[in-house]
């Protein structure tokens, strides 16, 4: 699923669709160059999942929490400052990609061989102004 997005305002759209595509999916991962949108859209589906707290990228904590509307964690990872998957492992990633809580992942590329198998993709493309996300 592709969508055409030209201003910010349009991502809650793009939001629910992710949010209704999840089924058994709770790890999502986001690809897309630096500053192509990412953690807005983050911040844009956490809005919709009620999250009350400041949604950030974690660049330097590697991992953020929040708290959805029913209670449940949400958890934010930025892998981009990482330099190999062994911190990834120190990190402990397996207690939250396996334990169902849902999982947004920002440079996934960096820990490719950690990355469960049924996940969701959101790849982000910029085209000027327009940012091109296809669901993946």
């Amino acid at each position: 699923m592709k969508f055409i997005v030209n201003c910010i305002s349009e991502l809650n759209k793009v939001a629910k669709t992710i949010i209704e595509s999840l089924d058994s999916n709770n790890v999502i991962c986001f690809y897309g160059k630096m500053g192509v949108g990412k953690t807005a859209l983050i911040k844009a589906i956490c809005f919709e999942l009620g999250v009350k707290e400041n949604v950030s990228s974690p660049t330097f904590s590697i991992v953020n929490e929040y708290v959805k509307f029913d209670g449940s964690p949400v958890f934010h990872f930025d892998f981009y400052r990482i330099e190999d998957e062994i911190e990834a492992l120190d990190l402990g990633y397996e207690e939250y990609f396996y334990k169902n809580s849902l999982c947004f992942v920002e440079w996934p590329e960096k820990i490719k061989s950690l990355i469960p198998k049924n996940v969701l993709n959101v790849k982000i493309l910029v085209d000027k102004e327009t940012r091109i996300i296809e669901i993946i």
